[in-house]
C-alpha cells in the first residue's frame, strides 16, 4: 500500500487478492488522501472497484477489439467507426487471442514486416499501428514499447493538381465510352464543388436544390464538411444528367430520398470467375441506397487517358487549387471546401510553378515602380510649396499643412 504524489495530487498504489490498483484519490490534501485511500480498498474488498486498465490488457486482441470498438461508438461518426473496423481486421488474424499485455514491440515490428511484405503503404500500415497503439493506451501498456516503435516514413506529396491539357483529355475520354458515364460525372461534380467521394456517393436527391442550384452536404468526415456549395454551369449540367439518367432507367421522377449514384448502378451482368462455375450475375440497382465504388471504371478511365496513378481524391486537389489561383480569399474557401484551419488549406493547395513564378517576377518589377513614384512625390511637393510663397506671398506651410497638401496631391 503506497501513496504518492503525481504533480499535486495524490494517488494510491495497493493490491487485494493479487490484483492491484491504482488510483488517483482526487485531493491534494494529505490527510484526506489517507481516508479516500480506505475507502478505495474497502470498495476493492467487497468487490465493487474492478481494476479495469489491468482487465483490459488480459483481453486477448480479438474481444480487446470488440470493446475498443464498441466504447468508441459515442465518440466516432459511423464511417470512421468503419474505418476503424477495417484497420483492427489484419491485426485480428496476425495477433489472434494474444493478450495485450503480451504484445511486444518485438512481435509489433514483425507485424509491420508482415505488412511491407504483402505491399502495403506506409501510411496504411502508420494507421493500423496508431490502433493499436490507443488499444494499448488504454490497457497501460503502450508505455512499454513506445519507445521501441517507429512510424514508418510517409509520402509527402499527398495530392496533384492536373494541368489544363490534362483535365481537357480526362474529360473528353470520359465521353468516349457508356460504362464510364458515372465516372465522368462524379469527375466533373468533383471538379466543380471539391467534393469528396464519400460526399457525392452520399448525395441523395433532397439536397439538390433546384431552385437555388445548390448542393447540401450533409454527411461527410467533419462538422465543417456540412455544407452548402452553390454549382456552377459545369456541375448544374452533370446533376440534370445524372436526374435524366435516373428517369429513362427507372421510368419516374427521383424520389427525394434516393441517391444520386443508385447502388449496383453501372454494373451490368459479370461472368462468374472459371474457379465458380454457374449462370452469370446481374446486379439490379438500387436507388435507396449509395453506390458503394466507382473505382474499376475510374482506374480503366485514367489508364485510357494516360494519367495512371491519378486518385479520384486528386481532383479535389485540383478543384482546391483553382480555387487558390482564382485569388478566391481562403475564407471563401474553406467554405466551399469544407475545411476548418489553414493548415489544411495549405495541405491540399498546390499552386503550380508558373503561378509561383509570376508571383516573385512581380516582386522584382514593384521596387522600381515604387521608387520612380516616391521621387515624383518629393519633387511635386517643394514645387507647390515655392509656388504658393512667391505668388502668394504667405508663410511655408506648417507641417500639418503640409501633410494635407500631399493628400491633395
Amino acid at each position: 500500500m503506497t501513496l504518492y504524489k503525481r504533480k499535486k495530487t495524490w494517488w494510491t498504489d495497493f493490491s487485494v487478492n493479487g490484483q492491484r490498483f491504482r488510483q488517483s484519490l482526487d485531493t491534494t490534501d494529505w490527510r484526506q488522501a489517507q481516508t479516500n485511500e480506505k475507502d478505495l480498498i474497502a470498495q476493492a474488498q467487497s468487490g465493487k472497484l474492478q481494476p479495469v486498465a489491468q482487465s483490459f490488457a488480459k483481453l486477448g486482441f480479438g474481444e480487446a477489439a470488440d470493446r475498443y470498438v464498441s466504447d468508441r461508438l459515442d465518440h466516432l461518426s459511423p464511417r470512421t467507426i468503419v474505418t476503424e473496423k477495417e484497420r483492427l481486421k489484419p491485426m485480428r488474424s496476425f495477433f489472434g487471442s494474444t493478450p495485450l499485455r503480451r504484445i511486444t514491440a518485438d512481435s509489433i515490428r514483425q507485424y509491420v514486416a508482415q505488412r511491407k511484405k504483402a505491399n502495403i503503404g506506409n501510411r496504411t500500415v502508420n494507421m493500423e499501428v496508431s490502433c493499436l497503439a490507443r488499444m494499448l493506451r488504454r490497457a497501460k501498456r503502450w508505455h512499454f514499447v513506445a519507445d521501441d516503435v517507429k512510424a514508418l516514413p510517409e509520402r509527402r506529396n499527398v495530392g496533384r493538381a492536373l494541368t489544363a491539357e490534362q483535365k481537357s483529355t480526362l474529360l473528353q475520354v470520359a465521353h468516349s465510352r457508356p460504362e464510364w458515364q458515372l465516372a465522368r460525372l462524379a469527375a466533373l461534380l468533383a471538379l466543380n464543388t471539391t467534393m469528396r467521394a464519400c460526399e457525392i456517393r452520399q448525395l441523395q436527391w433532397r439536397d439538390v436544390d433546384f431552385i437555388e442550384k445548390t448542393i447540401t452536404i450533409r454527411h461527410s468526415k467533419t462538422e465543417a464538411g456540412e455544407r452548402l456549395i452553390p454549382l456552377n454551369n459545369e456541375g448544374w449540367a452533370a446533376i440534370l444528367e445524372l436526374r435524366e439518367r435516373t428517369k429513362r432507367f427507372f421510368d419516374r421522377e427521383p424520389s427525394a430520398s434516393w441517391y444520386l449514384f443508385p447502388h449496383g448502378e453501372g454494373q451490368g451482368p459479370s461472368a462468374r470467375p472459371k474457379s465458380r462455375p454457374g449462370p452469370t450475375i446481374c446486379v439490379v440497382p438500387d436507388p435507396t441506397k449509395p453506390m458503394s465504388t466507382w473505382r474499376t471504371a475510374w482506374r480503366s478511365l485514367t489508364r485510357a487517358a494516360g494519367l495512371n496513378g491519378l486518385r479520384f481524391h486528386d481532383l479535389r486537389h485540383h478543384a482546391i487549387t483553382e480555387l487558390a489561383e482564382s485569388n478566391a480569399s481562403d475564407q471563401t474557401i474553406m467554405s466551399i471546401a469544407g475545411h476548418v484551419s489553414q493548415k489544411m488549406l495549405a495541405h491540399y493547395s498546390h499552386v503550380r510553378l508558373e503561378r509561383k513564378r509570376e508571383a516573385l517576377n512581380a516582386l522584382s518589377r514593384e521596387p522600381a515602380v515604387t521608387s520612380h513614384a516616391t521621387s515624383q512625390n518629393q519633387e511635386s511637393v517643394p514645387q507647390v510649396l515655392k509656388n504658393l510663397v512667391d505668388v502668394a506671398g504667405i508663410e511655408p506651410a506648417t507641417p500639418c499643412l503640409q501633410s494635407d497638401i500631399r493628400k491633395s496631391i
